[in-house]
């Protein structure tokens, strides 16, 4: 049996360290996530994706090495080298399957890769055809949908119900109000609604968004009125929101889609002193997260490349 005096000197104890608890989550809580995360010199970034908790990833356009990170800290390294005859363009986790499939722009194809190890999973072949440029990839719970900037057709890689990718593709004309300009970069960043249907595509060159029906690839354009999102690369839909980056241009716009999806409206920019053209942006909490590829400055082994740190607004 407990006397008085050990229950008190117990209960004391608990006291002490649930105080001690709370003062220790409000002191990481104080510490402000840094505005902007170094990637090496000379790395040549584009995609990023979110994966477990704060890490993150980013890819190297010409070598398809890829970066990973932590968002906390800031912390990082190169987790997979880059290998001749890869690229790695947009990027998307997949938390089901501890997957990380990356568009792989002028190689034609698709990469998966493990995100714990690091270990390539797979290696897609998604066309043969050139010009080409794989450019961004979605994932729903049937597929992995790919973009191709230089190309009028998305491709469909099929995923078992553990996220697990098919070796093979079906390549998807897109059609409908798709609007396609010959030699020039269109189909770019891709996104999907919760269940997966319709998909929604930015065409840069045109400056314009469209649904479209993953099985048909018939595309329907989403009405913004008066306004465009020319430059548009990477995209983010949540709930009726939709963000664009408009690389070029140094700003994320803000669209708040209708009920339908067959409208928007911009109803912010997101700008920063810190955008160096972004390309692709990923979600953290209350924040965005772009990468600045830096396009128009010409690449040297010393040149610095960051991811920028925004508040979802």
């Amino acid at each position: 049996m407990h006397s008085p005096f050990s229950i008190q000197r117990n209960a004391l104890r608990v006291l002490l360290t649930v105080a001690l608890g709370f003062a220790l989550l409000s002191s990481t809580a104080a510490v402000p996530f840094p505005d902007t995360i170094p990637l090496p010199d000379g790395f040549q970034p584009e995609g990023i994706a979110t994966g477990a908790g704060p890490t993150f990833f980013v890819g190297s356009i010409p070598t398809g090495a890829i970066y990973r990170g932590d968002l906390v800290t800031g912390q990082g390294e190169v987790f997979i080298a880059g290998q001749p005859g890869r690229a790695a363009i947009g990027m998307k986790y997949d938390s089901r399957s501890h997957l990380l499939f990356v568009a792989g722009g002028p190689t034609g194809k698709a990469f998966v890769y493990d995100g714990d190890t690091g270990a390539t999973v797979a290696e897609i072949t998604l066309t043969t055809a050139q010009p080409t440029f794989i450019n961004d990839v979605v994932l729903t719970r049937a597929a992995a949908y790919f973009t191709d900037s230089m190309r009028q057709v998305f491709y469909a890689v099929p995923l078992a119900a553990n996220g697990a990718p098919s070796r093979t593709s079906q390549e998807i004309p897109l059609g409908g109000d798709y609007e396609f300009i010959p030699n020039a970069f269109n189909a770019n960043g891709i996104d999907a609604v919760a269940d997966g249907s319709p998909l929604i595509i930015v065409n840069s060159t045109v400056g314009s968004l469209y649904t479209v029906d993953p099985a048909s690839g018939i595309a329907t354009l989403i009405d913004l009125g008066s306004g465009s999102v020319q430059s548009g690369d990477g995209i983010l839909l949540q709930g009726k929101t939709l963000y664009v980056v408009q690389n070029t241009l140094n700003q994320i716009a803000v669209i708040e889609l209708s009920d339908d999806l067959s409208s928007g409206e911009t109803v912010d920019l997101i700008t920063s002193p810190l955008f160096r053209v972004p390309t692709t942006i990923a979600p953290f909490g209350n924040a965005l997260y772009a990468v600045n590829a830096r396009f128009g400055t010409p690449p040297t082994p010393d040149t610095e490349y960051e991811v920028v740190r925004v508040p979802k607004e």
